[in-house]
């Protein structure tokens, strides 16, 4: 079968069209005929190697596809169920085929498309984890999210309003403000041309933040701690912009703040977990209106302009790959 597969460590370059073997399903499994992948910066980090992975592999842990086969023991599952999966030990999602775990993939609802199943599902579960776990937000708080425009951003800032909070939102371009002030910022800094913990501070008369939600890292983590109201919430998801530098929390500018650093497959752990938040996601797509906004579609072979693109962050929302 086609696939894209990861021979050594490097940049976008090292993503290799190639044929691969085809999958066959094991018991409890179920082999899909992938439909639409998702591009996600995980991806770019194992990649590089700053997420170690035994090479050679297929990369890619969001997909959602037609179920094909089934393995031994399967149950609740049939021949030809749409379903979607967004974090799987080592699903090969950069492939037309891939055999996944029973459990760890969910039946995509009637009304939802495959290429919405594959761009919500792994930005939509982040984003229930931050809202409910990592801070729980109230009405009436007000929150920073950067890259407000990306992926998780414009999902993260409409879920943010429906649930009466404040957003705040950062961008790099005229573009992606528009897409952000769309998805319900109430307003939008481009920090590419003002400092924007200052401008946050003008924007809350100085109070700060109630929340941060920064998926960038390295180059806004100060400038967010800085944002922050006394015992605010950090949340760092990301590090689209490199690790984050060593902080003393004894002389920190604002005081009695809480740190937190989710890692989405905690939060699914189990089949119940997983189940009961991708439910809540595709409920906000066919009760509340949750618009997902996909930026590009890609064929698979060019698996690494979209990696580069996502990394460059030339797109607005979610990139999917096209098998």
């Amino acid at each position: 079968m086609r696939a894209v597969a990861v021979y050594r460590h490097g940049g976008p370059e090292v993503l290799t069209p190639t044929e691969w073997a085809a999958p066959a399903p094991g018991p409890g499994d179920v082999l899909v005929d992938v439909a639409a992948i998702g591009v996600n910066y995980h991806e770019t980090y194992e990649r590089s190697g700053l997420y170690p992975r035994a090479l050679p592999y297929v990369p890619g842990r969001e997909l959602a596809g037609v179920v094909a086969a089934l393995g031994a023991d399967v149950t609740g599952l049939a021949v030809g169920d749409l379903v979607a999966t967004a974090d799987t030990p080592a699903p090969g999602a950069y492939a037309e085929q891939a055999v996944l775990p029973a459990d760890r993939v969910v039946r995509v609802p009637g009304g939802v498309s495959a290429e919405q199943a594959a761009a919500v599902l792994l930005q939509g579960l982040t984003v229930h984890a931050l809202t409910q776990d990592s801070h729980p937000v109230r009405a009436g708080e007000t929150a920073l999210v950067h890259a407000a425009a990306g992926g998780v951003g414009l999902i993260l800032t409409q879920v943010l309003r429906s649930l009466g909070v404040r957003v705040i939102g950062t961008v790099s371009t005229a573009e992606k403000e528009e897409a952000a002030l769309q998805a319900g910022a109430d307003e939008v800094v481009r920090y590419t041309e003002v400092d924007f913990a200052t401008e946050v501070g003008r924007l809350t008369g100085g109070d700060g933040v109630d929340v941060v939600y920064d998926a960038v890292g390295g180059t806004t983590f100060r400038g967010s701690i800085a944002s922050l109201r006394p015992r605010g919430t950090f949340v760092l998801y990301g590090q689209s912009s490199g690790k984050v530098p060593p902080i003393d929390l004894s002389t920190g500018t604002r005081g009695s703040i809480k740190l937190t650093r989710p890692f989405l497959p905690d939060f699914i752990a189990t089949p119940d977990e997983l189940r009961t938040r991708s439910a809540a996601v595709f409920a906000w797509m066919l009760r509340d209106n949750l618009h997902v906004r996909i930026g590009r579609r890609y064929a698979l072979a060019d698996a690494g302009t979209a990696q580069s693109d996502l990394q460059q962050r030339r797109t607005v929302g979610k990139l999917l790959l096209m098998p």
